[in-house]
């Protein structure tokens, strides 16, 4: 059933006021943005302002820090600049998007670094572990967490160590193997909070502790510290309430007083409706259904798990979709409704499959290029040989003085010695300009222009979000046993005649490619410069493909030779972009889109070109495709598909398709505790 959430919200992220003081601080805070210029005070103002309302208006909050960003940008303010990313990823962070807060954090982390700002890079390696922790990535998170743990410990900052300790148990209370562990790191954590007197640090060890007494089965123990850190709290009205809230029901559950903790739980849903937390809601609610089952009331479990999978599909929040589907499966079969216990055993093993293949959203990592080492070196060989040009007219005025004989030798060395030196200028900077050319087209043929032409301007690429990409994966039918048959010399040109088609078909119709894998080949529309015909070209290019493979086997046929069957899946949707590695550059994508994408391809079949409903819609004006139904797609549940069948050349061609089902897109975003 359904397992207590590891409370892992970082103390930054914990900032409460009571009601009253926090109106107080806001009308004052707000009065002196008003009078305020645009200089570092007014960044400062704003900062505070997004600070304020972290737990109880986190709408409030992005607006602020947006501000607070883009005028420390205006003035070059890094600080400031790198706090307002702080909040900025705070706020996603409360809206369970794992993609933005980990971008907003990263970019934060870079600009502390740039200055030299410890106590910020400790704050944000911290916050970062605690992204990843609940991810599950225990390595990564541990990995940022020891980081910042060392940081603090050169600061002797007690808060941020408290905050530290805190994280790293809470890793470790998520195993059975490490649980005794992870309490000791927790109790290690109190006395340093209660010490700095800093409230949300109490109320996080009080409410951590509570949890892992709760997995060691010590439930009394367990509801003393959830208490202790409902009563240290400074509002009720905060994010960090509602989990507080629905972890006590869960522990009433546990002692078969179930309808004290209906109350609770019932608490919990109301604030988190009331802070539109929907994350925090869905798990309440979950909590509800689990509190109904365990004291046998089925219909209510039932409405409360049907309720509870609509919120936590909207946030893709797969560990408590998991919890959902085990708690409907279970009331099904208790009812004696085979077919619908089935359905939902086989959502239950098709999430639960997926909480296994996160890989690719947690490929996010900060950018850090040295770069142009030879510029540097050539410039350095220029200043030697102005050197020497100076020494010359030294000893030339020197010659003059003694003689018109020795000054005319002289003059002619001097002629001599300038001439040489200027053809060794000429041979370097042939040698140099040949070099930058020879550089500047490997970048071409490895990055996109305009992500090299950055890394040439700034030394490093910024990585970027956008909200629509299209993404195509192709691979040839079993390519393996095909392989197998081949010389390796004939494989590869076989291959590479293929992808070179590719490539011209990438190009002529102003797609990216991004990578080769075996025998996939991927690309992408409408990076990294944003199209808004990216969708209809990356199609074209997917029946150019295939039109280029069925001719290519009429040839092999004619040669005796089998075919090379191709497929073709493309999806639309968000993900993130940029470079990865540091001493040889790739472009690649990241985000849930590449992985529906790639089902997309493994679901298709030879000779077709298969989308997702996401993409149906958007070119469904251009091209006639059929519906294929809902085909179950591994670890990302069922989808819609279409083959693309012709282009429409004409309004009698067109025939109606009509949407019998879901639009096909997963949302990549996961809940976070």
């Amino acid at each position: 059933m359904c397992r207590p959430s590891i409370f892992l919200i970082p103390l930054a992220l914990l900032i409460g006021y009571t009601s009253h003081a926090q109106d107080n601080a806001g009308d004052s805070l707000k009065k002196i943005l008003m009078q305020a210029q645009e200089d570092t005070v007014k960044v400062n103002t704003l900062i505070e302002l997004s600070k304020l309302f972290v737990g109880s208006a986190p709408d409030s909050t992005l607006a602020f820090a947006t501000q607070a960003k883009e005028l420390a940008a205006r003035l070059q303010f890094v600080k400031g600049e790198a706090f307002a990313l702080k909040y900025i990823g705070i706020y996603y962070n409360t809206q369970a998007r794992n993609v933005e807060t980990l971008d907003a954090w990263l970019q934060s982390l870079n600009l502390f670094r740039s200055i030299d700002f410890k106590w910020g890079i400790a704050n944000m390696l911290s916050n970062i572990g605690a992204l990843y922790d609940r991810q599950a990535d225990d390595a990564k998170a541990l990995e940022y967490y020891l980081q910042s743990l060392a940081i603090t410990e050169q600061l002797n900052d007690k808060l941020r160590m408290a905050t530290v300790l805190m994280n790293i148990g809470n890793t470790y209370i998520r195993k059975k193997t490490t649980l005794n562990k992870g309490v000791q790191y927790l109790q290690r954590a109190l006395p340093l909070s209660i010490e700095v007197k800093n409230q949300d640090a109490i109320v996080t060890a009080y409410t951590n502790l509570g949890e892992g007494y709760f997995k060691l089965g010590k439930i009394d123990s367990s509801l003393y510290y959830y208490k202790k850190g409902l009563a240290a709290s400074k509002s009720s009205e905060q994010v960090s309430t509602t989990f507080i809230l629905n972890n006590i029901g869960k522990a009433y559950v546990a002692k078969g007083e179930y309808e004290l903790a209906i109350r609770y739980q019932k608490q919990s849903v109301a604030l988190g409706n009331k802070l539109n937390a929907r994350a925090y809601i869905g798990k309440s609610i979950l909590g509800l259904g689990d509190t109904y089952l365990a004291k046998g009331d089925l219909k209510n479990a039932l409405a409360h798990y049907q309720e509870a999978e609509k919120i936590l599909v909207s946030v893709h929040s797969v560990e408590e979709l998991i919890d959902t589907y085990a708690g409907l499966t279970n009331i099904y079969a208790k009812l004696n409704d085979k077919s619908k216990a089935f359905y939902y055993q086989t959502k239950f093993a098709a999430y639960k499959d997926t909480l296994y293949n996160l890989e690719t959203d947690r490929k996010l990592s900060s950018l850090q290029l040295d770069f142009d080492i030879s510029k540097k070196e050539s410039q350095i060989t220029l200043l030697t040989k102005d050197q020497e040009l100076k020494e010359l007219e030294l000893q030339k005025q020197k010659a003059t003085r003694n003689g018109f004989a020795v000054g005319f030798l002289l003059i002619l060395v001097t002629a001599f010695v300038i001439y040489r030196n200027y053809r060794i200028k000429v041979k370097t900077n042939i040698i140099l300009d040949r070099q930058k050319v020879q550089i500047e087209n490997l970048m071409l043929n490895i990055l996109p222009a305009e992500v090299a032409a950055e890394l040439q301007e700034k030394g490093q690429a910024t990585p970027r979000h956008y909200d629509s990409v299209s993404v195509l994966f192709t691979d040839f039918k079993s390519f393996t046993s095909l392989s197998d048959k081949m010389a390796p010399e004939e494989l590869i040109e076989e291959l590479g005649e293929s992808f070179m088609a590719f490539d011209e078909i990438v190009d002529r119709n102003q797609i990216e490619k991004i990578k080769t894998i075996g025998d996939s080949y991927m690309c992408a529309g409408g990076i990294p410069t944003p199209s808004e015909s990216h969708v209809l070209n990356i199609v074209k290019a997917g029946l150019e493909m295939q039109a280029y493979v069925i001719e290519r086997n009429k040839r092999r046929a004619k040669q005796g030779l089998p075919a090379w069957e191709l497929r073709i899946g493309i999806h639309v949707g968000p993900v993130v972009a940029g470079v990865v590695g540091k001493k040889k550059y790739a472009y690649d994508i990241w985000g849930s889109t590449v992985n529906i994408a790639s089902r997309m391809e493994s679901n298709g079949e030879p000779g077709k070109v298969n989308i997702s409903s996401a993409a149906y819609h958007l070119i469904k004006e251009n091209y006639v495709c059929s519906h294929r139904g809902k085909i179950s797609a591994k670890n990302v549940g069922e989808i819609d598909m279409y083959f693309v069948e012709q282009e429409i050349s004409s309004p009698e061609v067109y025939s109606f398709q009509p949407d019998l089902g879901a639009p096909g897109y997963i949302n990549p975003n996961i809940a976070l505790s």
